[in-house]
């Protein structure tokens, strides 16, 4: 039984993989979160600037570490005195040169789809940085778009709750399609090609479920 389950997630896999080379997106598949960070800091080269998306995934990797050193320009939105100092921070990164973050649900034709609070992660997956690198696990694989947007719902109480969000959301556990300010499905993305003006999206795969 484990064999046949393990050979259904393969050819899902392999399949969501053909799809996005097709819509335009660079991809490869890893192990493990180390294996991860080591190809992305093969893919940035230093003294670029890089921003980062808050991520359950990213935070299994030593990457935030490694950007703040002297190697990178880091745009550091985790680390302001003030709410207004980070929302600087974000709209600045919106100019890096790489985008580095985790996204909410893969469907298998080849389409990234996110669901955001704030709008920056949304908005630099869309345009600004020259170049995304998207680090996600493979139990974010979904069937198509109405699929995505189930996960997509069913991440945002998750991300409340982790975030401390005073969201409805956040007391029970699931979307209750408030109107409050913190509300964490504010924006939704759906990105269907992975060419930018500039760059390219890449998507690093990990091998595991990772991430809510």
């Amino acid at each position: 039984m484990e064999e046949i389950k393990s050979l259904f997630v393969k050819d899902k896999l392999e399949k969501t993989i053909e799809s996005l080379k097709e819509n335009g997106f660079e991809v490869e598949v890893v192990n493990t979160p180390a294996e991860a960070e080591e190809l992305t800091l093969k893919l940035i080269p230093e003294g670029s600037s890089v921003s980062m998306g808050g991520s359950v995934t990213l935070n299994m990797t030593e990457l935030l570490p490694k950007f703040r050193t002297e190697k990178y320009k880091f745009f550091e939105r985790f680390n302001q005195p003030t709410w207004e100092d980070t929302v600087r921070v974000m709209r600045e990164s919106l100019l890096s040169d790489y985008l580095v973050t985790g996204t909410n649900a893969v469907t298998e034709d080849g389409f990234l789809m996110q669901i955001d609070s704030g709008g920056n992660r949304v908005a630099g997956m869309a345009y600004g940085p020259n170049n995304v690198i998207v680090i996600t696990g493979i139990n974010k694989i979904v069937k198509d778009i109405h699929e995505g947007y189930d996960r997509l719902y069913y991440a945002g109480p998750l991300n409340s709750k982790r975030l401390n969000h005073k969201t409805p959301c956040n007391y029970s556990g699931k979307c209750e399609d408030c109107t409050t300010g913190m509300r964490m499905c504010n924006f939704v993305s759906v990105v269907k090609n992975g060419n930018r003006p500039f760059g390219k999206t890449h998507i690093i795969f990990i091998n595991d479920n990772l991430g809510y």
